[in-house]
């Protein structure tokens, strides 16, 4: 059979499969004529993050006082990462369509998240070497079964075309859950915590790393991940997140 009636075959099943199961709403689960998107009702309800944001951290201001603005938080204390995105504001709208994906083993939703992130973020895995994700320790791998975060990280790998080392940093000891954690306890749950695997100790010098996770909250989990990085060796470090906390703390400056 040649490729293209294979595809043609292909394309038939799935229309078929379509007709009898048709594709849900990553949010809600309701009916809609494509794959991997959002009905009509939970669309409007998402708050999508775009310019003007602080050129570091990404936090969205409500306003363009022109290009280049950094919040104060970043001028206060810049991370330790060179630039931060996000496709959505993590709010009541999406934190049921996001913690599905990460504790209710809803791992069909990585390509569709994926396929956001990549337009969120198209300049900095453009710019990038290599993509990593943020890492679980392996005890709690071995509860959830998959690391969400990984699984982004490879989606985004075959969109952009940059290769993913899922293992590339490791955390040497299990730490709290940072939910529910004040931004100084999540400061100190995560200190010293990350290291290169050591079985990646070949990091091409002054490689160029997006680091991938799901959620942006405090930012300390990825400003500790992207310092380890850094001490390897690493250029720099942006970060690409599916959401964000927005905080009415960062002003712009």
């Amino acid at each position: 059979m040649s490729i293209s009636a294979t595809r043609l075959l292909n394309q038939l099943q799935k229309t078929a499969l379509d007709a009898v199961f048709p594709p849900g709403c990553i949010n809600c689960a309701e009916p809609i004529d494509t794959a991997g998107n959002l009905c009509a009702q939970c669309w409007p309800d998402m708050t999508y993050i775009s310019a003007p944001f602080c050129e570091t951290c990404g936090f969205p201001f409500e306003y363009n006082a022109g290009n280049g603005l950094v919040c104060g938080a970043c001028l206060k204390q810049p991370p330790a990462y060179t630039r931060a995105r996000a496709v959505l504001k993590y709010d009541t709208a999406s934190r049921d369509m996001v913690l599905g994906y990460k504790h209710a083993d809803q791992t069909n939703r990585a390509p569709a998240f994926a396929n956001w992130m990549y337009r969120a973020g198209e300049k900095l895995l453009r710019d990038c070497d290599i993509i990593c994700p943020v890492p679980l320790h392996h005890r709690r791998l071995i509860q959830r079964r998959f690391n969400q975060s990984a699984l982004l990280a490879c989606e985004l790998s075959k969109l952009s075309g940059k290769p993913a080392i899922p293992d590339l940093i490791i955390r040497k000891r299990p730490t709290r859950s940072q939910g529910g954690l004040s931004a100084k306890a999540r400061l100190r749950n995560v200190q010293g915590v990350f290291e290169i695997n050591p079985a990646r100790r070949e990091l091409p010098e002054n490689a160029r790393i997006v680091l991938v996770d799901d959620v942006l909250t405090t930012g300390a989990t990825v400003n500790s991940c992207s310092k380890t990085l850094l001490s390897a060796g690493a250029a720099n470090v942006d970060v690409l997140t599916f959401s964000r906390v927005v905080r009415a703390t960062n002003t712009a400056i």
